[in-house]
């Protein structure tokens, strides 16, 4: 693509520049600002969507006693069993036997921790998971 082809739809970056390579008149490589193309912002709002939905579904079972805060935590930072296991040191079974209710509150206070660290939050937030409605709410700021 040219630099001056280079798309400017302002839809869903909220101006908020980046940074794309096109060529110039010269037939080099540069880089050029872009405040978005519009497939590309509708395809990531599409993701997006789809996201939020799979962690209220996660949110649904924890609330059923059917899985752990730490499937939450995982769906929120987009992380399945095998790269928590890789991040946490753990063996694949070991995540998907903690993401069980019952499997979760006898946790070893060290595993929590591990966990925690992960995530980048305290052991008691890694308890807590947000109510679907204030997820929604953040959504229609």
């Amino acid at each position: 693509m040219y630099q001056e082809d280079v798309p400017q739809d302002d839809d869903m970056n909220a101006g908020v520049p980046e940074i794309v390579y096109a060529v110039d008149k010269d037939g080099r490589y540069v880089t050029v600002q872009s405040v978005g193309w519009r497939p590309k912002n509708i395809a990531n709002s599409q993701a997006w969507e789809i996201i939020e939905e799979d962690v209220i579904a996660e949110i649904q079972l924890i609330k059923a006693g059917k899985r752990s805060p730490l499937a939450y935590h995982m769906a929120k930072n987009l992380m399945d069993a095998g790269l928590m296991s890789s991040y946490a040191g753990l063996p694949r079974w070991r995540v998907k036997r903690h993401l069980k209710s019952k499997i979760f509150k006898r946790l070893a206070p060290e595993i929590l921790q591990r966990y925690a660290d992960i995530f980048g939050v305290s052991v008691e937030q890694l308890h807590q998971v947000p109510d679907i409605h204030s997820l929604k709410q953040d959504d229609d700021r």
